[in-house]
């Protein structure tokens, strides 16, 4: 059988005209050379060049010459293709995020990591922290930034950042008027609407006043025209209360502890995608700056179940 290498001798050799120019290109000795192009011939059972000094080729050598041009092309186009893919420079990298990271972090990172990644293809879904866990326990998503919640045994969890919660409530509501921030005594006579960030918190005074909440909304376009609509106020990451519609406000909470945790999702024993794997990197490596930039407390990375 030939061997490609063996090929690629032999058009090296064709196109210099000469095996000393032949073997400098390839870095090979001149000896290495004429003995792999004596082999090919040996296998071929007939010369490929009319004379010692390569000048010319016979007509056998004409015809392996344009095939085997073909064929390394196509080889080497195969082979980078290849180390492209797994170098995480190409391939399809699914993510889902929350709805806040989506809209304020991920742009950004994904304009730095697909300027070099011209191959590379992401799908995004953004939703809420129990979805995105879902997606990724059933390999629907190959990576997922959420909080760590009622995690699932079959997820692995990577820490970014904590990022306070606040109160968001009308702007003409008696509570903007308070002083800040808010301890709890202040809002527990407000009428709250409950939704998914609020399953993190633990606080004793915000449990008691959660239990006589009779409103929740998952969705936070939805819950965010709730306000507006005088039916209540509710709590949000600080980073979800960047950009608010007119008419609403985020107020500071006196309880430091009333804060979301969000970090990388990732199904527990299954080997990473290249890409996933670079895009992981990436990520972690750009919190720091973008905690500084969004006011958010960066954590050390550590893989947990």
């Amino acid at each position: 059988m030939l061997r490609t290498e063996a090929l690629r001798v032999f058009v090296t050799v064709a196109e210099c005209g000469n095996i000393k120019d032949a073997a400098d290109r390839l870095f090979r000795t001149q000896s290495a050379i004429s003995m792999t192009l004596k082999q090919v011939e040996d296998q071929l059972g007939a010369p490929l060049f009319e004379t010692d000094r390569k000048h010319s080729l016979t007509d056998l050598g004409q015809f392996v010459q344009g095939v085997a041009t073909v064929l390394l092309r196509d080889h080497d186009s195969a082979v980078a293709l290849i180390e492209t893919y797994a170098k995480g420079n190409s391939g399809r990298l699914r993510l889902a995020s929350v709805p806040s990271v989506a809209s304020r972090l991920i742009p950004d990172l994904l304009r730095g990591f697909l300027a070099s990644r011209h191959e590379a293809q992401v799908d995004l879904v953004d939703t809420d922290s129990a979805d995105v866990r879902h997606l990724v326990a059933t390999g629907q998503a190959d990576l997922g930034i959420g909080s760590p919640a009622g995690i699932e045994e079959t997820l692995l969890y990577t820490p970014l950042f904590q990022d306070q919660l606040k109160l968001v409530c009308r702007t003409d509501s008696a509570f903007a008027t308070l002083p800040h921030p808010l301890p709890w005594s202040d809002v527990a006579s407000a009428t709250w609407i409950l939704n998914e960030t609020t399953r993190l918190i633990s606080t004793p005074d915000f449990l008691a006043i959660a239990a006589s909440a009779k409103l929740r909304v998952r969705n936070v376009t939805s819950l965010l025209a709730m306000v507006q609509a005088h039916v209540g106020v509710t709590l949000l990451p600080g980073l979800a209360t960047l950009a608010l519609p007119a008419g609403l406000c985020a107020l500071p909470l006196a309880d430091a502890s009333c804060c979301r945790a969000v970090g990388i999702l990732q199904r527990d024993g299954r080997v990473q995608s290249p890409i996933s794997v670079e895009f992981q990197r990436y990520l972690v490596n750009s919190i720091p700056s973008l905690a500084v930039q969004y006011n958010l407390t960066a954590m050390r990375p550590s893989s947990a179940s």
